[in-house]
Parts: C-alpha cells; structure tokens; sequence
C-alpha cells in the first residue's frame, strides 16, 4: 500500500479505529499507563529537589502549574490527538513511524532519527523498572527508618523476579493489570483531593501564567526545574507505541476520563501539602496518606510499579521484533508465551541483558531520588525525535500544506526542546548512561543493515551464470530424483546461490523445485490474499515469494500453504529446506566494510537465530551448506 492511502481519511478508516468498550478502556489502563501512572511517587520529590527543597507559595504553584500543563500540551494534546493519529496500518511506536514517513523514498535523516529513538527506548526500559520499584518500596522510611537499609535488597529481589517471570509469559496474570491500575488511579486521586481539601487554592495553578511566571522569575535556573518536571510525562511514548495493541480509542478514553483526572488530583494534592508544611521532609507522595496507610499504599504502589515495569520489558520485546523484521538487528530466538495474545513474546537476549542493567544501576544509585538525575534524557531524546518524524507525516501522508503543520509542529519542537535541554543537564548525573546504551544498539543496527546489504551485493549472480544454468536444467543433464526441494534466496533472484551449487556438487536435484524469498514488508500485516506470489521458472521449478508485516510471526510452511493455493505444485509433507551457513571473511580485493564493523558484524552474523527457528521449520527437514562471503 502506498502511503498516499493512508493520507487525510486515514483516521476515519485505521485498524487503530476500534471502538471504545469497558474492557479495552481497563486492558489499556493496565498496559499503556504503568509508567505515567506511577510518576507521582518520585516526580514532586525530585522537583521539590530543584528548589531547595522548601519552595514558597508562588513557586508551589508555579511548579504545578508546569506539570499541569507539561501532561495537557505533550500527552493529551501531542500524543492523543496527533502523534497516535499518525499509524502505520493500525500500529504505533517511532519504528512504525520511520517506516510510513519513508515509505518509497531513502530518507536518511529520518532513518537515522527513527532508529535513535526507538535505541533509546531500550535506555528507558533500563531505569524505569529501576526508579518506579525503589520510590515505591522506599514509601516505608515514611514510617520508619529501621527498613531504611532494607530497600535496596528489596527492590533487587523484587526486580530479579520480575525479569526471571518472563520465560513463562504474562498472559494469565496480566488479566489482573487492569483493575490493579484503575484501584490505583482511584487511590491517587482520593489523596489528592484530601490535600486538595485542606488548600484548595492550589486550584488556582490551572492558569498558565503561574508556570509562565516561574520561568521568568528563575530565568536559567528554570531549565534545572524542567529537568524534575519531565519526569511527569515520561511514559507518553506508550500510548503510540501500544496502540496497535488496543486502538486510539480506548488509549484516548482511558487517559481523558481516568488517568489524567487522577495525575491532576494527585499533583495538586502534593502541592496543597507542600503549602500546608513549607519546611516538608520526605516524599510528599507518601505524606498525604494517613500513617495507617502507608504500608498498604506501599504494597499498592510496588505492584503498579511491577505492572509499569512489564510494560517497559514487553514493548522492549515488541520493538526487537519490530527491528528484526525491518531488517535493522540480527535474527534473536524470540518465544510465542501465550496462544491467545500475539504480542505475548520472550526474547532471552533482551530480558537477561536488561535485567543485568537494571540491577547494577539500582544498587549502583541506591535510591530513586539518586536516579532521578539519569531518568529522562533517553525519554525526552525520543519525544524530540518523535515530533521531527511527526512533522514529515504531517506533509508527506496526510498533505496538510505547510502553513498547517509548520506552527503545529514548532510549537511542539520548542517544549520538546526546553525538556531536552533540561535532561543534557542531568548528563554528568547519569543522564550519559541511557544515551550510551543508545548510541551502542544504533551502531548495531546500522552495523548489521550494511553488512547485510553488503553480503546480498557479494552473491549477485551475473545473469548469464542464471541463464547458463536454467538451459542446463530444461537441456535434461540435470538428474531429477524424487522429492520436494525448498531453497532459501536472500534477495529477490529466482535462481539463488545455493541452488546452483548444491546442484554443481551434487550433479542431480529434486523433481520439485521451490525458489523461496522472504520479504518483510515496512507495514504491520500482510493480507492473506498477498501472503504468496508465485512465478513459474522452469520444469517442476518455481520463484515463491512470500511475504510478513513487520509485526508478523513469519510462518514459512503456513506461507507455502497459501503458494500451493496459486498453483504451485509443492508436497509440504515431503519438502527438504536448503540455506546458506555463510561466514564472514575479510576481503583480499579491499574492505568492503571498515574492519570493525566487519569484526562486529560477523560475530552477530554468526551468531544469529537460524532459519528453522526463526521461520518455524521442521529441524529434522532443514539442511545447510556453509559458504564464506568475503567482505
């Protein structure tokens, strides 16, 4: 499909279109909402921080008016009703993004920019399970300070049964997200309103010229105040990117009528208590509970913030699936946990690495207040990138003219970069760690595209060897033995490498021939009615292709099955499938990679999932013939 399909009527007719029900308004909130959620236990403590930790009167209320309007303008306006119009075929996320703005064209740049945010994420999802399960767990030293030395042990077992509970899949728990979340964001806003009661002038601070009036009496100062003020909407990004999961629809729903009414409460509750005790110590989230309260607002509050964890890991997930197949990371043994849920999957990989990270930074911080300085520059970095790409879907799909999407854009480019150059603040904080972790997966994906496409150039075949070859097969010289033969192609040629060399070694080939390329297409779903197209070649010979969405589980033998429907003759009962093992070698007639990268690239090249995994093949009918491929 052409991305003019999806141009100004594109809202009216999206899968991303689904109608609001109860269920998936409450599935959504389980899901979509963990880490925006959970953001009252540490954001006013660190903004309060930013202040000198006792601001006055004025400034209390400039500070919520800030927040206030920082969740109107990035969430429920940027998100809701821009950016999550922006689907690719229902999907979401800066991956899907990249692939509708540059549909049909290079776009470098915007690339580039697609690649880094979604990097990025993977940046987020390391701190935010972090941050969320100690200023949960730390809601006891409220209490008490005898658990104080406690809380760092808690929250690495808490966090190490988290990611050792992935292996086995979310499905049957995850029906319990919903309802743990709403009683969450009932519980906030009831202690909200409580402070809001005692000062209910905090009311006040919905008029902008309060936030307006801060920035202007704290000038550059202001930009450290961001920082904090930040960390209230990180978690934006979730709505896009799990909007294929639910639709816009009850995502929007759920925010305007649930989340954002208790965020609101919650922060003008904290405020209220920050006016009624100026010289308040401590978490003012956990202050505005009565003290009988504490413990089990504790125990609420960590199974939030291990319901917004999941949801980090599981987009990280997603988004690795999403790469792999827009062939921008190596091929990663990725597990099917649920037969109900599609985007219920396990990657190894992922989860081990991620687990380490988050471990060593939540020992290595001790504590969310400590982390609030690494929190944020992977986040506002993708928001930033976000409105970029945003801008080129505002011309390009839905053809709004320039006078249009120029001042909706910057006016979004400028808030983006007010909070992105508070975060460049915190970089000596921690702020580096995310943004390195980035810049590392950014060279593995650019890494791994060019050497793929470099491996693809070295097996070009000239066409008079393809055409040498199919004479020899129709000439008869060619023994036939009886069979079915499926040979994998890594480009678009009807003749692939591996077929004309298993036949030179072995002087005879199968009655049955199928020449089989995959292609991953930059859109979500592959209709049935497109999954295969077949092209006769010869004799008993036959060019598949067969085609997956970026979201797809890419099920090779179920793909044939549509191929055989269009008149190719395969026996998938007695079908053989041929691959290429290649291995990487340096190039004696010059590099045609810098050496490093070829270093790095062979070793994912070797060490990616191979094809029975990858495309659900029968081990015991697949066979490879190893080559080496001079780069």
């Amino acid at each position: 499909m052409s991305a003019t399909a999806t141009s100004g009527a594109a809202a009216e007719t999206s899968p991303a279109d689904r109608p609001v029900t109860a269920v998936g308004a409450l599935a959504a909130l389980g899901i979509v909402y963990g880490d925006l959620g959970t953001s009252p236990l540490y954001t006013y403590q660190a903004i309060v921080g930013t202040v000198g930790g006792h601001p006055s009167a004025q400034d209390a209320l400039g500070l919520l008016s800030l927040v206030v309007w920082a969740l109107i303008i990035t969430v429920s306006v940027k998100y809701c009703v821009f950016v999550m119009r922006a689907d690719n075929h229902g999907e979401g996320g800066i991956l899907a993004l990249m692939a509708l703005v540059t549909r049909g064209r290079s776009g470098g740049a915007l690339i580039v920019a697609g690649l880094f945010g979604a990097a990025l994420i993977y940046g987020d999802g390391i701190i935010t399970p972090a941050i969320s399960v100690l200023s949960a767990l730390e809601g006891v030293n409220v209490v008490t300070d005898v658990l104080k030395p406690y809380v760092v042990p808690a929250a690495l077992l808490v966090l190490l049964a988290l990611f050792g509970a992935q292996m086995k899949g979310t499905a049957s728990i995850g029906r319990v997200f919903g309802p743990i979340m709403l009683l969450w964001f009932v519980t906030i806003a009831i202690l909200g309103v409580s402070g809001i009661v005692r000062r209910p002038e905090v009311i006040v601070a919905i008029d902008p010229l309060h936030a307006i009036r801060f920035i202007l009496t704290h000038g550059w100062h202001s930009f450290v105040v961001l920082g904090g003020v930040f960390l209230a909407i990180t978690g934006g990004e979730a709505l896009y990117a799990d909007m294929g999961h639910f639709g816009r629809n009850p995502i929007r729903s759920s925010w305007y009528t649930v989340v954002l009414p208790a965020l609101l409460l919650c922060y003008a509750g904290q405020t209220a208590l920050l006016l009624e005790n100026p010289g308040l110590d401590g978490n003012p989230f956990f202050k505005l509970a009565p003290t009988w309260a504490v413990v089990p607002l504790v125990v609420l509050a960590t199974l939030a913030t291990v319901i917004a964890s999941q949801a980090i890991i599981t987009g990280a997930f997603s988004l690795t699936r999403q790469a792999m197949q827009l062939g921008w990371f190596p091929g990663l043994n990725i597990r099917q946990t649920s037969d109900e849920e599609y985007g219920q999957i396990y990657v190894p990989a992922v989860n081990w690495t991620m687990m380490v990270c988050t471990l060593l930074l939540t020992y290595s911080f001790g504590s969310s207040d400590s982390l609030a300085g690494a929190y944020g520059t992977a986040v506002s970095t993708t928001m930033l990138l976000t409105t970029a790409l945003l801008f080129n879907a505002m011309r390009d799909v839905w053809r709004w003219p320039v006078v249009v999407a120029a001042p909706v854009s910057l006016l979004f480019l400028l808030i983006d970069l007010a909070f992105f150059g508070a975060n460049l603040l915190k970089i000596r904080e921690g702020g580096w760690i995310p943004l390195l972790l980035g810049v590392l997966i950014l060279i593995v994906m650019t890494t791994w595209r060019r050497g793929i496409e470099a491996t693809r150039r070295s097996l070009v075949q000239r066409p008079e060897s393809i055409a040498e070859f199919l004479a020899t097969l129709k000439s008869g010289t060619i023994a036939r033995v009886p069979g079915t033969a499926v040979f994998f192609s890594r480009g678009d040629a009807a003749v692939p490498a591996v077929l004309v060399g298993h036949v030179a070694q072995m002087k005879a080939v199968q009655e049955t021939v199928i020449s089989l390329t995959v292609r991953f297409e930059d859109y979500p779903r592959v209709p049935l009615s497109e999954r295969a197209s077949v092209e006769p070649v010869a004799e008993g010979f036959w060019h598949v292709t067969v085609r997956f969405g970026f979201i797809e589980v890419p099920n090779v033998v179920a793909a044939l099955a549509c191929a055989k429907e269009k008149g190719c003759m395969i026996n998938l009962d007695d079908a053989v499938y041929f691959a290429a093992h290649d291995q990487v070698v340096r190039s004696k007639r010059g590099p045609r990679m810098a050496a490093w990268r070829r270093v790095l690239f062979a070793a994912m090249y070797r060490n990616a999932v191979r094809s029975p995994d990858r495309f659900d093949l029968p081990p015991e009918k697949f066979l490879e013939i190893v080559r080496q491929i001079a780069l």
